[in-house]
């Protein structure tokens, strides 16, 4: 960073010397426009990650003995970390899937010639407009003990259920984040359907091929990106579920809600840096994995239409 600094120094007098040439000009320019960017990344997000990773290799910020992987191994057999991940692992297993596939299928609902059309899009996107406070207070009114669900279903003969004191608390935690994130996804596919060219779909139909072919081998080929950006966003998003839970269930809700970010967050406040800095670690690997297979996935899925 030093040299950096010392070069863009020297470029800097050579130009107030006028000594530099039309492209060296534009490429200092260019450069000086980045530098304040480039500075905040490396400040609040290059420099933080290694810190981590210092901190993930000592025994104690007052000792700074390396102890190379054994923070790794106490996280990895602490059962408050299998335990949240393992909720997480089935939450994002459930939620995202069925966020991607739902959001797909009513983009192709919203692309035919269907009455409201409009009202429905805006239905959908209403709740990316609605405060994070908000929607915690709607879901305890609706499945609190006495809420209105567990009045719906009581009309039916069956039993009151507090659902987020119960096994089936997941349950209500995916509806929520279906709710909150269908219409975004939802967006982005019809965006993705609507850049298709339409003389391709019209050549699937004179050759008499059916609905089902013309969305499976040309509109799912075509949005193959797509598919694989709003997968990577709900896998984001299923992480970040944690805000409503934490407001609706406090810092050790009932074991099924209890999620990598409450054992990240009563890490944090107990000040367990290295327990923090491994599982920290831990995750940004298995996300990273996720990540690249998906990645990989798309480019061999997609590899032909983009060529």
């Amino acid at each position: 960073m030093k040299k950096f600094l010392e070069r863009v120094k020297r470029k800097l007098h050579r130009l107030l010397k006028g000594q530099l040439s039309a492209n060296e000009k534009k490429s200092l320019i260019s450069w000086l426009f980045l530098l304040p960017s480039l500075i905040g990344v490396l400040i609040f997000f290059v420099i933080p990650f290694f810190v981590v990773i210092y901190y993930s290799l000592i025994n104690n910020p007052i000792q700074k003995e390396f102890v190379g992987f054994i923070n790794f191994v106490n996280v990895w057999n602490n059962s408050a970390f299998r335990l949240a991940g393992l909720n997480t692992l089935k939450f994002s297993l459930v939620a995202v899937p069925m966020a991607v596939l739902l959001s797909l299928f009513l983009a192709a609902v919203m692309e035919s010639r269907i009455p409201f059309k409009s009202y429905f899009r805006s239905f959908f996107l209403s709740p990316i407009m609605v405060p994070t406070a908000s929607i915690v207070l709607i879901w305890q009114v609706v499945f609190h003990y006495n809420g209105l669900f567990n009045n719906l279903t009581a009309t039916f003969g069956a039993d009151k259920i507090d659902w987020l004191k119960s096994d089936h608390a997941q349950l209500v935690i995916i509806f929520l984040f279906l709710w909150k994130n269908l219409g975004y996804n939802m967006i982005l596919f019809m965006s993705a359907l609507a850049s298709i060219p339409k003389d391709l779909l019209e050549v699937a139909a004179l050759e008499n091929a059916s609905k089902f072919q013309i969305f499976w081998h040309i509109k799912v080929r075509f949005m193959s990106s797509t598919i694989a950006f709003v997968t990577i966003m709900s896998l984001i998003n299923s992480f970040k579920v944690f805000r409503e839970v934490y407001l609706m269930t406090g810092d050790y809700p009932y074991d099924p809600l209890y999620m990598l970010q409450h054992f990240m967050n009563n890490t944090f406040t107990s000040l367990d840096y290295q327990k923090l800095s491994s599982a920290a670690i831990i995750m940004f690997i298995v996300v990273t994995v996720l990540v690249y297979l998906m990645l990989r996935c798309e480019n061999h899925y997609g590899r032909d239409v983009e060529g």
